[in-house]
């Protein structure tokens, strides 16, 4: 079968058809395999450190790093870093970003309150 690639735009304006049967026999395997003719790594969306990155953590939160950095108590140079990837995150801050990511009220009020 050859791969059709259609743009939203072209999608929107109706210039392709859409084959709903075909859409909904598509199955979880059809979909990975499709990921993984296309180069894709149907993995990586199921890797729970993404979940658990500081730049996720911070965006869900609506904080700027500067805002993150204090409330987590380290250096803005260092939540740079790991948003980047310069340096790894150590197994204890790695912690602190699990925990964070799970309930994040209560992480951040203890954190606020006086050591």
């Amino acid at each position: 079968m050859a791969i059709v690639r259609k743009s939203l735009k072209e999608i929107k304006a109706g210039k392709t058809k859409f084959d709903a049967d075909r859409f909904d026999a598509t199955t979880e395997k059809d979909i990975r395999r499709h990921m993984i003719e296309d180069g894709e790594d149907p993995d990586h969306f199921l890797r729970i450190e993404d979940s658990h990155s500081p730049q996720v953590i911070r965006k869900r939160l609506g904080m700027t790093q500067e805002q993150f950095a204090r409330a987590l108590r380290i250096p803005l140079a260092t939540l740079r870093n790991w948003e980047q990837g310069r340096n790894a995150i150590d197994p204890a801050a790695r912690s602190l970003l699990i925990v964070l990511a799970h309930d994040p009220k209560k992480v951040l009020a203890t954190l606020a309150s006086p050591a």
